[in-house]
């Protein structure tokens, strides 16, 4: 018979202190640690003549010596011990998003950091699906139901509207942007053109502005009257009245930005190829009209504001938290099949206002 060379003896006695050491974890307490038992071996493994330079060598012929039920529980170990640290990181995160400014509390928008991109994707999806429940809801118990997107210019109103429609159906659900009056629609009662696109049952109706401009654009920029400014805010509430005395379910959102933030929006617009067709002359206009546009809207809200049909203010500094905001308001006020309220979750009241609030200020 052959001498066994020495060389081959090297080897099958590594091999031996390999199987030997392996078998520390192979046995270990179904109850106990595995990723302390490998620790414990790889700190071990040197002493005993076994070299891990060969990482995925030595990570083979690990496995091949564990037996199935320690595969298993070192397998079970590695994913429980991520999914605690990924919960843990996530409740870092958002202690460190939601960190407070510090003039959070004399009206400054409260939130030093935006709203982490990740969490705003899981929670935007899961108010996506919520939609579609409304939305079926809607369709087959042929219901109505106007959104009123308004605010000062550069509020992300375009953007929370398109998160809002990015997945409904368009056959019953659809946005309104009307273009400056006709001279046939100036000779015409202010609401005539509105009325128009009001929702049949069953649809959804997405107002990207309103009649709300003669509150505001229009008598800033001079393109009505102070006496028609005055009708318009006499006449909206008997309007908004018949609306839902009609059976439409209305959402008024106000979205509000800061001075700081539409400025530096408007310069953005004014670089970026992709959004400059949104910088208009009255945008431009009104940024030397800040005052008076505040004016009209405090006065407007004053005239406008009703237990049928309330504002819900928005502050939009972190597009981020205002759309997810706006999706909760649409999805709270109302009842449909299969609502999910933790999915929806809880309104920001930090960045949410009612009008006295914003009349006050936020304080």
């Amino acid at each position: 018979m052959p001498k066994e060379s020495k060389e081959s003896k090297t080897a099958q006695n590594a091999e031996n202190k390999l199987e030997s050491v392996f078998d520390d974890v192979a046995l270990v307490d179904p109850k106990g640690d595995a990723i302390a038992a490998l620790k414990d071996l790889l700190k071990r493994a040197p002493s005993l003549g076994i070299e891990a330079a060969d990482s995925e060598e030595f990570t083979v012929k690990f496995m091949e010596f564990l037996h199935k039920e320690s595969r298993t529980k070192l397998l079970h170990d590695f994913i429980e011990r991520e999914v605690v640290k990924s919960k843990a990181a996530k409740r870092r995160n958002l202690e460190h998003i939601n960190d407070l400014a510090e003039d959070a509390d004399k009206g400054g928008y409260p939130y030093i950091h935006e709203y982490d991109e990740k969490l705003y994707e899981d929670e935007l999806f899961n108010l996506q699906v919520e939609l579609l429940k409304l939305q079926r809801h809607v369709l087959e118990n042929k219901q109505k139901v106007v959104i009123i997107f308004e605010g000062r210019d550069a509020a992300g109103k375009g953007g929370t509207l398109s998160r809002i429609t990015e997945n409904l159906n368009p056959r019953s659900a659809r946005t309104v942007a009307l273009p400056k009056p006709t001279d046939q629609e100036k000779g015409q009662w202010y609401f005539q053109r509105y009325v128009a696109h009001l929702p049949s049952p069953g649809e959804i109706v997405l107002f990207d502005r309103s009649w709300y401009n003669r509150a505001v654009v229009e008598p800033v920029m001079g393109f009505c009257t102070p006496e028609q400014t005055q009708q318009f805010l006499g006449e909206v509430p008997f309007f908004e009245r018949c609306l839902v005395d009609s059976g439409i379910y209305l959402v008024k959102l106000w979205l509000d930005v800061s001075r700081k933030e539409q400025k530096r929006r408007f310069k953005q617009r004014r670089v970026d190829p992709i959004r400059r067709w949104k910088l208009s002359p009255v945008d431009i206009a009104s940024l030397d009209l800040w005052d008076n546009y505040t004016e009209a809207i405090d006065h407007m809200f004053r005239f406008t504001e009703s237990p049928t049909a309330p504002w819900t203010i928005i502050r939009s500094d972190d597009k981020r938290r205002a759309r997810l905001n706006a999706m909760r308001i649409v999805l709270s006020g109302i009842d449909y099949e299969g609502k999910d309220v933790e999915a929806i979750g809880q309104i920001d009241g930090r960045i949410v206002k009612s009008v006295n609030e914003y009349l006050r200020r936020y304080r």
